[in-house]
């Protein structure tokens, strides 16, 4: 399915390979900086290319991009979701995925993508299963290696290879039994200048941290389960069951894990947490313009703001501002015409205001473009859906877990029209 893979960093630059059944020249990744030039930002490189003789599939995340060149055509989704698996183990292993970390662990990195793919197609995907055919980086380890020649790999099969529950190992077992889920949501909207929703959905997933003895069995139940749309699952959960009853059970996987992902379409159900009033002016011929943004809460159900940053990308003509702002500091960078205002924490009852003048290049006209203003913000223990998990049982084991969630709302692509 997937001939070859290489790891791309932000500047271009192809730092990691790997080739199984034959090898592709680099020269095919032409097609994809082609792309990639063209693109405004790296999230909006088309993630499906078609060159004369192979299909370039890539994802974008954490700075780097994972490129996969293939030769028959084959399902894009089911190769994109390998790669961001490939993402994950990375970021299970390392803790971070970054193009240091894996240079650093080269060779661990490529013992990773020998088990994950086999002949080009997926094997082994599941964290618990790897961990015990590859053993996770320390400097013991590494150093016993360095002098016996050794390997990460071990010697035996791992038992889920074994199993009919293969994202699960055997014989687990913790003195602490816990398991925590965390609901975060991402709002991605499109505001007019008067503040009118133009569009809005929400993005959310449900992240699990599960340290459970034996071989649990739970049923994760929850209020208003029938507001989400177009919902995906880890395979460790029932979907029959979700169909007839619209309740998650799954025997989960030992650690960390996402366990569904979903999305809420109807702007009917997704509210705002904010406010914007803004007004950005400019003379028709002059060598000034006019700059105002106030922020205030909306629909946050009295729960806090935090980490509330606005970042405005002004027209090319506009030099330097001279701006006042009421909270938060603000800073300008002249090479790539962004104003950003770090908030932080929202105060409802002295709302932030950023106010001042824009300095311009004599004698150029108005500018045509209109300014971006995008938001970024987070708030905590709240789902903005309204979404809601009213219970979590457990059925197989005799013990009682500690059991815990958390919610947690966020900006995704946040963006006011000026």
């Amino acid at each position: 399915m997937i001939n070859s893979l290489f790891l791309i960093n932000h500047s271009g630059d192809i730092f990691l390979e790997k080739h199984w059944k034959s090898v592709i020249s680099r020269s095919v990744c032409d097609y994809f900086f082609e792309a990639k030039e063209k693109a405004i930002e790296p999230e909006n490189v088309p993630p499906v290319l078609q060159t004369p003789h192979h299909y370039l599939i890539s994802i974008y995340r954490d700075k780097i991009f994972f490129l996969s060149a293939i030769q028959t055509e084959v399902p894009p989704l089911f190769v994109i979701e390998f790669l961001h698996r490939v993402g994950d183990t990375f970021l299970d292993y390392f803790g971070e995925c970054s193009e240091t970390v894996i240079k650093d662990n080269v060779v661990i990195v490529y013992e990773l993508l020998e088990e994950m793919l086999d002949n080009g197609f997926p094997l082994a995907t599941e964290s618990n299963v790897l961990k015990e055919m590859i053993k996770p980086p320390n400097i013991l380890r590494s150093v016993v290696n360095t002098l016996t020649g050794g390997s990460h790999v071990g010697d035996t099969l791992p038992t889920g290879q074994l199993s009919n529950v293969p994202w699960r190992r055997a014989g687990v077992k913790y003195t602490n039994n816990e398991a925590y889920f965390d609901v975060i949501e991402e709002i991605d909207a499109i505001l007019d200048k008067s503040g009118t929703t133009v569009f809005a959905e929400i993005q959310g997933v449900i992240e699990a941290c599960v340290r459970l003895t034996g071989m649990p069995d739970l049923t994760l139940s929850f209020m208003n389960p029938r507001l989400l749309d177009d919902v995906s699952f880890h395979p460790c959960v029932r979907f029959k069951r979700w169909e007839s009853e619209r309740v998650l059970s799954f025997i989960p996987p030992d650690g960390n894990f996402t366990l569904m992902t979903y999305q809420v379409s109807s702007q009917n159900l997704v509210a705002i947490p904010v406010y914007v009033k803004q007004n950005i002016s400019f003379l028709e011929a002059g060598s000034c313009g006019r700059l105002d943004i106030t922020i205030g809460p909306k629909q946050t159900m009295g729960k806090t703001v935090e980490g509330l940053m606005v970042t405005v990308h002004m027209p090319k003509a506009v030099l330097s501002v001279n701006l006042t702002a009421t909270q938060g500091t603000h800073t300008y960078d002249l090479a790539t015409k962004t104003l950003v205002w770090d908030i932080g924490k929202l105060n409802p009852q002295k709302l932030p205001n950023l106010r001042g003048s824009l300095s311009m290049q004599t004698g150029v006209p108005k500018p045509e473009e209109n300014p971006s203003l995008n938001i970024d913000l987070k708030i905590q223990q709240l789902a903005i859906s309204g979404l809601k998990v009213s219970r979590l049982d457990m059925y197989g084991e005799k013990y009682k877990p500690f059991k815990g969630v958390k919610y947690l709302t966020k900006a995704g692509k946040f963006q006011v029209r000026t």
